[in-house]
């Protein structure tokens, strides 16, 4: 050990440890600070290349009008086109949750048909205490 170190310092480098639980221990001469550069530069390319899918929320009532809808599908297409999935929620308020399994179940069943040529429905309407939601994804190619 104490002879790389010696020619570490003569070398004007670093000595570093690549694996402690060797018998005995490997160690390396090289420049830490410019390894260390390398390695981040590495990882940067890394995040610059992989890509981020958000999941947006679109949230309506059951009596949205349909002027309303078509501009909520509208909204939708533009995620699906920024490869994003898209959480459709659909609130109901006071005895509004009695047209729960009706009209609620209706308008998310519509907004997936208008819907089915650039999207894919990844989870089925369900009831979540007093909302349902459905989880629509962009159509794979």
């Amino acid at each position: 050990m104490a002879v790389a170190l010696k020619m570490a310092e003569e070398a004007a480098l670093d000595l570093v440890e690549v694996s402690p639980t060797a018998e005995p221990p490997v160690c390396r001469i090289m420049d830490y600070g410019k390894y260390r550069y390398e390695l981040n530069k590495k990882q940067q390319e890394a995040k610059k290349k992989q890509s981020v899918i958000e999941i947006k929320e679109i949230k309506l009532r059951p009596k949205t009008e349909k002027h309303d809808l078509e501009f909520k599908i509208k909204n939708i297409r533009k995620f699906l086109e920024q490869n994003n999935k898209v959480k459709i929620t659909l609130r109901f308020r006071g005895r509004e949750i009695v047209y729960a399994d009706t009209i609620g179940m209706d308008v998310l069943n519509k907004m997936g048909e208008a819907l089915v040529d650039v999207a894919e429905i990844l989870q089925s309407p369900k009831m979540e205490g007093r909302q349902m939601s459905m989880f629509v994804g962009p159509k794979k190619k």
